[in-house]
């Protein structure tokens, strides 16, 4: 590799690198970016122009590299990365959330972001460097984009200070993770997950993030000054009498008035009836290859109208203030009982319905990238059919959106989910979208809730959330929105989804359309949005006060036990024949965790309380003292050998069968024969047992005995 640049910064006490190189030599833009031994590379390619497309089209890919984490992972039969992990998947939304808005959306030439992370140490997060390796990729290119930006997490240290970048280790003890974008010292950008952390934490870590991303962007400024080129420029032509034509044609046909036609459905077909109207006028004046042209100048008055008129007067599409939420309904037990749980949360058009599946702890999820190998045991799932918006189109299993909501709503479920020991269960939710007009991520979360505490799954409190929007104006004057719906989340400047509890936040998510938005905004967002998520809750808690006391009659039963470790091999068996046994003749699923923890699910408790016993029979550990009835299966010359579960046994020494002398075993004991003994010596294992201190001789005869024996002792000890 010729290395032409390399630059250096240290960001939360280590060194930032970027190299620039001949590596990938045939893309508009491409750096090297190493963070500890974190490594990425990013390209950044512009192809031509395409025409007759309405959007801009960028596409953002996230590539993980098993080979970057020295290990051979996926499944036994494909051993090369194939589609992304949804881990993947979320950290390619984060970037391409980013950098998005920071393109002019007029631009129709493809654009592709291409992040392949090449090496992973155990500290760092390979999102901070791969953001940045894209910045510095579109900077430096002369592909038109207003950049560069900074992102970084704020996260909590051992003495619970801010921190910017901590480590994997780090974010796992204090369960606070603040991932920010900053561009002029503003934040275009938010992925949050905390244990309930207060709007002030939130505010504080977000003013830490700006002082330190801005010094990220400067040392990026430095770069591109040096060896940045200049950018294309974007083809645009406008037709500007052409578009006043279009405008005043729909002032006279009332554009503001169907916008303001109140329920969604009617406001859709008001404007259909405007764009058709608009359509054959073009047609009679023989434009009707202008007809693209003028559905987009249409789309730009209805969000200039908007936006205006929420500005000017708080006047929303829908007649709300601008922090009043929507008519909320819920409802539990909308399911049969074989749905272990189900729940459905309606805000105005916006329906969600949320059904639990229990199950055992060996049904949780595996996961295996190269950021983090484990199983998980709480799952939540987000679907989004097409009829949710009325429209019909190919169901092709979930995309980047659907996965990203899914884990969203998850991260604010997540705090309030009860730990292993206290609830054993796998826990799945899926959040079926039954119609959408705004913020059904949030939706998702609230029906889960509902949801869980039907189940009766002991949560700790419950979760509500909400999406809050934003207008701004020319001279930063603007209007924050409560529970914002479609045309405000389509037309409005930002979406900052926002999840917690009564006593503070567990996630959150801001996407904005322009450049970014101020911390007085942000601050002032946090606050309205907390009313709302108070209000939200007191609906739910309406419905359902407190998770029930009993399971569904079709949750599985689970009963758990704890052995010593090093005796787990006994209860597993060569080739795992005595677990497999006991599974068999028991119909229950046993999991084992490396502690010794044993979880055993059944749908019987009968066949459940039998498999414990199974197993505590199985690893008993005996005391010296401990009395136990058992069989003699073996007779020695020297003693007997006595069963005391299926699964051990002891020794009873000649000696040890009665007070007075036994001239042999076969005298006193017989196999088969029902006997009681004490337990009188644990070694290695071994048992020891003792007939003779379970026979009383007026309460003296153990004493006697324990008396003559030390006088043999003296007495041998004597002569000697």
């Amino acid at each position: 590799m010729k290395k032409e640049k390399e630059y250096t910064i240290e960001v939360g006490g280590r060194q930032l690198k970027a190299t620039f190189s001949d590596l990938a030599p045939q893309t508009n833009g491409s750096v090297l970016v190493q963070y500890g031994e974190t490594t990425v590379l990013a390209t950044a390619t512009m192809g031509e122009e395409r025409e007759g497309l309405d959007y801009f089209p960028l596409t953002v890919e996230y590539s993980e590299k098993f080979y970057a984490v020295g290990k051979i992972l996926g499944s036994r039969f494909i051993r090369r990365e194939n589609r992304p992990t949804d881990n993947a998947i979320l950290t390619g939304r984060l970037i391409d959330r980013t950098l998005r808005p920071l393109f002019d959306d007029r631009l129709r030439s493809e654009v592709q972001i291409v992040l392949s992370v090449l090496s992973i140490d155990d500290a760092n997060d390979p999102d901070f460097v791969a953001l940045t390796a894209a910045s510095l990729a579109l900077a430096t290119s002369d592909i038109p984009w207003g950049g560069p930006i900074s992102g970084l997490r704020i996260g909590k240290d051992e003495n619970n200070q801010l921190k910017v970048n901590s480590t994997y280790e780090e974010r796992e003890k204090n369960n606070f993770d603040v991932f920010a974008s900053v561009i002029d010292k503003r934040i275009n950008m938010i992925e949050v997950g905390t244990d309930e952390a207060i709007e002030k934490e939130i505010v504080e870590s977000m003013e830490m993030a700006i002082n330190e991303a801005e010094k990220i962007n400067e040392w990026q400024r430095k770069i591109v000054s040096e060896i940045g080129i200049d950018k294309k420029e974007i083809n645009i032509v406008e037709n500007v009498g052409f578009k006043n034509e279009v405008i005043n044609f729909l002032k006279e046909k009332g554009l503001e008035k169907a916008i303001y036609a109140g329920q969604k459905q009617k406001m859709k077909d008001d404007l259909r009836d405007v764009e058709f109207e608009l359509k054959e006028w073009l047609v009679g004046q023989e434009k009707s290859d202008l007809i693209k042209d003028a559905m987009n100048i249409m789309e730009e008055e209805i969000g200039k109208i908007v936006s205006k008129n929420i500005l000017e007067s708080e006047k929303r599409p829908d007649g709300r203030k601008l922090d009043e939420i929507r008519e909320i309904y819920c409802e539990v037990d909308v399911l049969p009982k074989r749905v272990h749980g189900s729940g459905l949360f309606m805000r105005g058009l916006t329906h969600a319905l949320s059904n639990i599946t229990l199950a055992s702890p060996g049904r949780g999820l595996t996961i295996e990238n190269i950021e983090f190998s484990g199983e998980k045991n709480f799952i939540h799932h987000y679907n989004f059919p097409p009829f949710s918006v009325g429209e019909a189109r190919p169901m092709r299993g979930p995309g980047r959106r659907e996965i990203g909501h899914g884990a969203l709503a998850e991260k604010a479920l997540l705090p309030i989910i009860p730990n292993k020991s206290e609830f054993p269960y796998t826990i799945r939710v899926v959040s079926e979208i039954l119609s959408s007009n705004g913020s059904s991520s949030m939706a998702s979360a609230c029906g889960s809730v509902l949801a869980l505490m039907d189940a009766g799954v002991p949560i700790k409190k419950p979760v509500a959330g909400i999406a809050m929007g934003l207008i701004l104006g020319k001279n930063d004057e603007y209007k924050v929105l409560t529970d914002i719906q479609g045309p405000e989340d389509h037309y409005g400047d930002m979406d900052l989804k926002i999840a917690g509890t009564r006593d503070g936040i567990t996630a959150c998510q801001l996407d904005v359309k322009i450049k970014g938005i101020t911390l007085e905004m942000i601050e002032k967002t946090l606050e309205q949005a907390k009313n709302a998520r108070l209000k939200i809750i007191e609906k739910i808690e309406e419905t359902i006060k407190e998770p029930r006391k009993e399971l569904s009659p079709f949750a599985p039963k689970i009963s758990s036990t704890k052995i010593d470790p090093d005796k787990i091999g006994m209860v597993i068996g060569s080739g795992g024949k005595t677990i497999k046994d006991i599974m068999e003749k028991t119909k229950t699923e046993i999991d084992i965790d490396d502690d010794g923890s044993i979880f055993v699910t059944g749908l019987e408790s009968e066949g459940v309380d039998r498999a414990i016993k199974m197993i505590e029979d199985m690893t008993k550990e005996y005391k010296v003292g401990d009395i136990v009835e058992g069989e003699v299966v073996k007779i020695m010359d020297f003693g007997a050998f006595v069963q005391l579960d299926p699964y051990q046994d002891g020794m009873v020494h000649i000696s040890e069968i009665s007070h007075s002398r036994t001239e042999k075993v076969e005298d006193a004991l017989k196999v088969g024969q029902k006997v009681k003994v004490k337990v009188i010596r644990v070694e290695d294992g071994r048992l020891s047992l003792s007939m003779k201190a379970m026979i009383e001789n007026n309460g003296s005869a153990e004493v006697v005995d324990l008396k003559r024996r030390n006088k043999r002792s003296d007495r041998k000890f004597k002569n000697f």
